[in-house]
C-alpha cells in the first residue's frame, strides 16, 4: 500500500463506474428500505420488501422504484471516490516502511474516510429520501380511515405541493433540484445538511467496521505476498464486509432516515434531534424498530461495495488512463 501512488482521477472513474452499476442494480431495494424504515406502528402500508416493491410497481409504475435515483447516480461518483481514496490515503500515511497496518490503524483510517465522505453523503441522502418516501405518503392517504396530517417542515413548500394530494389523485412529480432550491432559499446550505450528526453516526462506524474487515478478508485470497487477489475474491470480500457493517449500523440509519424526512404522514411524530428521535422510537415502537430495513440495507450495500472493490482492485480507472494493465487474475 505504501508503494502505491494514489491517483484521484482513477479513483473517480472507479467510483463512478462502480456507483452507477451498483446503484442501478440495487436502487429499488434501497427505496423499499427507506419506506419500511419510515413506517410507524399501526400505519403500515407495506408488510415487507416484496410487498413494498409489488405495491410500488402497481401504484407508480416500474420507474416508480427508481424515484430519487438521479440524485444518487449524480453524487455517488464523488462519494465513492472520496471514501475509497481517503481510506487509501490514510492507510498510506499510517503505514511505516511498507509494513502492514494493525487493526487499530485500519480502524483509524476507516474512521477518517467516513468523516470525509459525509460532505457528499448528507445532501445526497437528504434529497434522495424525500423522493423515495413520496410514494409511501401518497399510498398512506389512500388507505381508508387514515387522513393526511399535513405535518411538513415549514421550509418545504415545494414538498407540500407534492405530498398533499387527495386520496384519488396521484402525487405530482417533484425533482431533487426543486427540493434543493427550496431548502437553500429557506435555510441556506445547512438545510441540505439536516441530519449531519446522524449521518456521521452511521457512516463513521460503518467505515470503521467495513475497511478493516474487507482488508483482512481480501488478504485471505492471496496465496503469497506477491500474488494478486482474484477479482471474484474482492467481490465476495466486499459483499461480506459491506453487509456486516450495514447491519451493525442499521439503528443509526433508521434515526438518520427519520430525521431527514421533511414530510410526515398521519400521526407521525417530528423530532428535534438525534436523542429525541432515539427516545421517541424506543418509547413508541420498541427496540425492534431500530432494525427496520436491516435486511434491505444488507442487500443494497453488499453488491454495491462488492462491485466498488472489484473496480478498485482490478484498476479499471488506472487502465483507462493508461497507468497500469487491466487484470482479472494472475496469468
Amino acid at each position: 500500500m505504501s508503494q502505491q501512488q494514489i491517483s484521484l482521477p482513477a479513483k473517480l472513474i472507479n467510483g463512478g463506474i462502480a456507483g452507477i452499476v451498483g446503484v442501478t442494480c440495487v436502487f429499488p431495494i434501497d427505496l423499499a428500505k427507506t419506506r419500511l424504515q419510515n413506517q410507524r406502528k399501526g400505519q403500515q402500508v407495506y408488510k415487507n420488501l416484496m410487498d413494498c416493491l409489488v405495491k410500488t410497481v402497481r401504484s407508480e409504475g416500474y420507474f416508480g422504484m427508481y424515484r430519487g435515483a438521479a440524485v444518487n447516480l449524480t453524487l455517488v461518483t464523488p462519494e465513492k471516490a472520496i471514501k475509497l481514496a481517503a481510506n487509501d490515503y490514510f492507510r498510506h500515511h499510517l503505514s511505516k516502511d511498507g509494513k502492514g497496518l494493525t487493526v487499530f490503524k485500519e480502524m483509524v483510517a476507516g474512521c477518517a474516510a467516513g468523516m470525509c465522505q459525509v460532505i457528499i453523503t448528507t445532501p445526497m441522502e437528504m434529497l434522495k429520501i424525500q423522493l423515495q418516501d413520496a410514494g409511501r405518503l401518497a399510498a398512506q392517504q389512500r388507505i381508508p380511515g387514515i387522513r393526511a396530517s399535513g405535518k411538513l417542515a415549514p421550509t418545504a413548500a415545494v414538498l407540500s405541493r407534492s405530498y398533499n394530494t387527495g386520496p384519488s389523485s396521484p402525487a405530482r412529480a417533484i425533482s431533487a433540484t426543486q427540493i434543493a432550491r427550496e431548502l437553500l432559499h429557506a435555510q441556506g446550505i445547512q438545510g441540505l445538511y439536516k441530519g449531519l450528526g446522524a449521518t456521521i453516526m452511521r457512516d463513521v462506524p460503518f467505515s470503521i467496521v467495513y475497511f478493516p474487515l474487507f482488508a483482512n478478508l481480501n488478504r485471505l485470497g492471496k496465496h503469497s505476498e506477491d500474488d494478486m487477489v482474484p477479482f471474484y475474491w474482492s467481490f465476495i470480500s466486499g459483499c461480506v464486509a459491506g453487509s456486516t457493517a450495514a447491519v451493525a449500523v442499521n439503528p443509526c440509519d433508521v434515526v438518520k432516515t427519520r430525521l431527514q424526512s421533511l414530510s410526515k404522514g398521519s400521526n407521525e411524530e417530528t423530532y428535534t434531534g438525534v436523542l429525541d428521535c432515539v427516545s421517541k422510537i424506543m418509547k413508541r415502537e420498541g427496540p425492534s424498530a431500530f432494525l427496520k430495513g436491516a435486511g434491505c440495507r444488507a442487500l443494497v450495500i453488499a453488491p454495491l461495495f462488492g462491485i466498488a472493490q472489484v473496480m478498485y482492485f482490478i484498476g479499471v480507472g488506472e487502465f483507462i488512463l493508461g497507468q497500469s494493465p487491466f487484470k482479472l487474475y494472475n496469468p
